[in-house]
Parts: C-alpha cells; structure tokens; sequence
C-alpha cells in the first residue's frame, strides 16, 4: 500500500481509468466479432452496417488511449477487406 497521499490518489485513479479502459477494448473487440460473424454468415448488407459501427468504436479507443494507431489501421484494414471481398 503506498504511504504518501499523492500514491493513495495516484492508485484511486489509475483503477478509475482501468475500468475504463477495459469498458472502451470490450465494446471495440466486441463490434470487430459482429463484423466478422456477419462476413461469415455472408451477410453484406449487415456486415456493412456493422463495419461502420466498429471502426467508429476502434477509433474512440484510440482517441482514448487504449490501443495504438497501427493496431487501429491494420484492424480497420482487414475488416474492410474481408467486407468488400464478400459477394452480394
């Protein structure tokens, strides 16, 4: 346990930020998975729709800190490749 009053604060916050962190990387994996059911069940008008919700999720992680800009353009990148590969 820290002894100093800044640690004790320092501790408070950062798990603040935890479950806030975790919350943002749920919701972002989650719509990456609803995408790539869609593509496998060859929805493409769903699998559209969903693609949109994804990578505005992916993006608010980004902005938040949560994952870095390389795993947001090689995610966003795969899901768009494996959408617009699907037949209609």
């Amino acid at each position: 346990m820290p002894n100093m009053k800044n640690a004790v604060k320092k501790v408070k916050v950062n798990a603040k930020k935890n479950v806030s962190n975790n919350d943002y990387e749920a919701s972002m994996k989650t719509a990456i998975k609803n995408v790539e059911k869609a593509v496998s069940e060859n929805d493409k008008k769903k699998a559209e729709d969903l693609l949109k919700v994804a990578s505005k999720k992916i993006d608010k992680a980004a902005s938040k800190g949560v994952v870095r800009s390389n795993y947001v353009a090689r995610n966003k990148s795969r899901l768009t490749k494996k959408v617009n590969a699907m037949s209609k």
